[in-house]
């Protein structure tokens, strides 16, 4: 199979062969990019192979393209790298790799075109295609990847136990590219993932984490997450989530499988948006769920408070996992503890007061929090969830009629600790926290507007009930 007509399409690729052959270096298209060309997927990222090195071809391709490319040489590795309009290019020779066991990182040498292809994690990615004159544009698949493709199928090109063995990465990059192409995992394959889940220990968390949030970010992300479970990876870096498999039951009662709904909370967000931290807020807003677990004959089993602990259990597993301790966190860590809040807002009667705390307390994470609630009703019963909707529409109406009214969400209290320190002549101390915090609750409660005139008055009236007078 050839590929001119199309490599012809992009410069890049007459101007790399040609630099290859000024060079006298074999030059190659490989990995990722043949992939997707075959699979008619747009790729940005374009690496090149050549037998040689791979640094001279790339200073060669820089100086072809014009002063204005500058070339990024990581010395350590081997490899080159080219940013060039809308394009990554990666420059590398070929080589090949052989590992320790107690290590992930290969021993690296000089090798042919096949020892590096052969080298590589999948079939899928083993491909190749020559930018040399004699044969520019024909399709090397020396591991039968593009059959692979057309049967959707991930697999090692070597014996897979020694592939995953060698780099236990691999492992979570098959779940991955499963995941994101809708591919499954080759028998054998899957198997030596099983048996090798426990080396990826070896695997810093940085690695791990990145191959998990590309799953997450994926259309139907609870596909990868059971094959994480089912290839016991999982196990490996969030016990958390394992712990949420199964059903206990106790005198015929039964609660439902909280692995299996958080997935299915998961694919619902999913649905509706692509933010990765309200995808984590579905992964993570039941996580407590096993930790409060207790049973109660009259009503069966219940999780009083996993809400609230799950909110204190973010931090800790946002830390061990290397994800960002920063707002995103905090984001997460928010709809986890409110995610139950507007289920109690169902009701008819449910007064102004309760909404302006919700509003409040939700800040600009208030849409984001009413579509993780939609995606937790998960109910086999359409009539049941059908009127749960129903009924978070009716909720999300008054919250926007409150909104509009009492500007809640997010607002400070329009009198500062500052101005009540100096209108009483005080010292910072709990006195100014709590005529500040008054003013906040009359607030929130209705009892005064949000404004600064009405907010001084109760100010002043505070002040006289504490025998406090005005400087």
């Amino acid at each position: 199979m050839n590929f001119k007509e199309k490599l012809d399409q992009n410069s890049i690729f007459k101007i790399v062969g040609e630099a290859g052959q000024r060079l006298g270096l074999p030059t190659y298209v490989v990995g990722g990019y043949v992939r997707d060309l075959l699979l008619e997927r747009e790729n940005k990222d374009i690496d090149f192979t050549c037998v040689g090195s791979g640094i001279a071809l790339a200073k060669e391709v820089s100086k072809a393209l014009g002063k204005d490319v500058p070339v990024s040489i990581f010395k350590n590795f081997g490899t080159a790298m080219i940013n060039w309009r809308d394009y990554e290019l990666e420059f590398v020779g070929a080589r090949k790799e052989s590992y320790r066991s107690e290590s992930r990182k290969p021993i690296v040498e000089d090798g042919t075109l096949m020892e590096d292809l052969e080298r590589r994690d999948f079939t899928i990615n083993a491909m190749a295609i020559s930018l040399n004159q004699e044969d520019f544009g024909e399709l090397l698949d020396p591991f039968n990847g593009q059959k692979d493709l057309k049967r959707k199928n991930i697999q090692t090109p070597l014996e897979p136990n020694v592939t995953f063995s060698d780099d236990p990465l691999r492992m979570m990059r098959a779940v991955r590219f499963a995941a994101q192409l809708n591919f499954d995992i080759e028998a054998d394959t899957f198997f030596a993932i099983q048996d090798n889940a426990a080396r990826l220990k070896i695997v810093s968390a940085e690695r791990i984490i990145t191959e998990l949030n590309k799953i997450i970010e994926t259309p139907t992300p609870s596909y990868g997450f059971k094959l994480l479970f089912a290839g016991k990876l999982i196990h490996e870096f969030f016990p958390e989530m394992v712990e949420l498999q199964g059903v206990d039951t106790v005198d015929d009662k039964s609660h439902k499988d909280n692995f299996y709904h958080t997935l299915q909370v998961l694919d619902n967000v999913a649905k509706v948006s692509d933010d990765l931290w309200l995808r984590w807020a579905a992964i993570l807003h039941d996580i407590a769920k096993p930790a409060t677990k207790r049973f109660n004959p009259k009503v069966g089993w219940t999780f009083h408070g996993h809400e609230d602990k799950g909110a204190r259990m973010v931090p800790g597993i946002f830390k061990r996992l290397k994800l960002p301790m920063d707002d995103r966190m905090k984001f997460v860590q928010k709809l986890v503890r409110l995610h139950l809040r507007p289920i109690a807002l169902v009701k008819d009667e449910v007064t102004d007061s309760a909404l302006r705390r919700l509003l409040f307390d939700a800040g600009d994470a208030i849409d984001e929090l009413m579509m993780l609630c939609r995606a937790d009703i998960t109910s086999k019963n359409d009539k049941k969830v059908k009127r749960y909707l129903e009924n978070f529409d009716k909720v999300e109406r008054k919250l926007q009629e409150v909104e509009e009214k009492d500007q809640v969400r997010n607002f400070q209290p329009p009198i500062s600790g500052e101005e009540i320190m100096s209108t009483f002549d005080l010292k910072p101390s709990k006195i100014v926290g709590d005529i500040k915090e008054e003013i906040k609750e009359a607030i929130l409660e209705g009892k005064i507007k949000n404004n600064p005139e009405e907010a001084r008055g109760l100010m002043h009236d505070i002040a006289k009930r504490m025998g406090i007078s005005d400087k």
